[in-house]
């Protein structure tokens, strides 16, 4: 079991590539604090970026990667002193400016912005344990390999679309995704990095991924440390230190995971729904989702239906400041 994939496939609603946008002369363009991650890859030229929070500025040169897993506001600026605008602004202006002057300008910036979305604002450890930023910058060894592939791909399809484009940019801002975690897990000492760093765990590894691959199974604290061959009070303890919470919480919290991904998905009736999640009882299964959710599994499914879609990678070009 792929742990990390499964979270990723149960959690995800969907990653979005906003814009590839040119840009020329002083500019600045900030983004306001979102429920969602959002990534900027800097393929030409170079920019600062602020973080609310971070006293200095970051200077970011051609082939750098960002990731702000926590949606935290930010701005992008051609110098530390450039003005800021507000995103969009920002880029209705660049293309009026690109429409009076239309010829190529190799000293301008090209920036691929976007964002990953996630059910209930990403509340899995897979978010919630990240720092604020991710830096991968294109001169270190995590560049190198499959990261230096996959962003090499996604420059030359924004650059000159093709048939399929829309669906393989989405893919690869899928595997870009993917590759700033590992790159960033790289990065960490070994026992550190939560959630993440204890899928590499041998024990507590192993335990999550039991846990991944029969989440109905009527799970204990003592038959997943005999899972994983040790005493009980030694891996509660270790799976504790490492994911940050108690297996068996750490259990609920994805079976509801995996519930409102059933909810969201499926017709399946909310009996069928707990059972599938382990739950004999649907008066159990319909409380402890009410206490981990916020809201009743019903009342969940109606405003899922309702919720409107994200931005995707085909909506229009000029809408997107391309």
């Amino acid at each position: 079991m792929d742990v990390l994939a499964d979270v990723l496939s149960n959690t995800r609603i969907g990653g979005t590539l906003f814009c590839r946008a040119e840009l020329r002369g002083s500019w600045g363009m900030g983004v306001s604090p979102a429920s969602q991650a959002g990534f900027h890859v800097v393929a030409r030229g170079t920019c600062w970026l602020r973080v609310k929070g971070r006293s200095r500025p970051l200077r970011l040169v051609q082939g750098d990667v960002i990731l702000l897993p926590h949606g935290a506001g930010h701005s992008l600026q051609s110098d530390p002193e450039a003005r800021v605008l507000p995103l969009f602004e920002a880029l209705r202006q660049q293309g009026l400016a690109r429409t009076r002057s239309p010829e190529r300008d190799d000293s301008s910036v090209v920036l691929l912005c976007g964002a990953y979305h996630f059910e209930r604002n990403g509340v899995h450890p897979l978010l919630s344990l990240l720092p604020p930023l991710i830096h991968i910058p294109a001169d270190g060894e995590q560049v190198a390999g499959p990261l230096e592939a996959v962003l090499r791909l996604l420059m030359s399809e924004t650059a000159q679309a093709g048939p399929g484009t829309q669906t393989v940019i989405s893919r690869l801002v899928d595997v870009l995704f993917i590759h700033i975690i590992r790159c960033w897990l790289e990065q960490q000492p070994e026992g550190s990095a939560g959630w993440l760093g204890a899928l590499k765990d041998a024990q507590v590894g192993r335990a999550l991924a039991r846990m991944h691959a029969e989440p109905a199974r009527d799970w204990t604290v003592q038959g997943l440390a005999a899972e994983v061959a040790t005493s009980r009070a030694t891996f509660a303890r270790r799976f504790r230190e490492l994911v940050g919470e108690p297996p068996l919480v750490y259990l609920t919290r994805w079976r509801m995971e995996l519930a409102g991904r059933l909810l969201r998905e499926t017709e399946l009736s909310l009996a069928q729904v707990a059972a599938h999640v382990g739950y004999s009882s649907e008066f159990a299964f319909n409380r402890t989702f009410h206490r981990e959710c916020g809201q009743p599994p019903g009342r969940y499914r109606e405003q899922a239906r309702v919720r409107p879609l994200p931005v995707s990678p085909s909506a229009p070009r000029e809408q997107l400041g391309t």
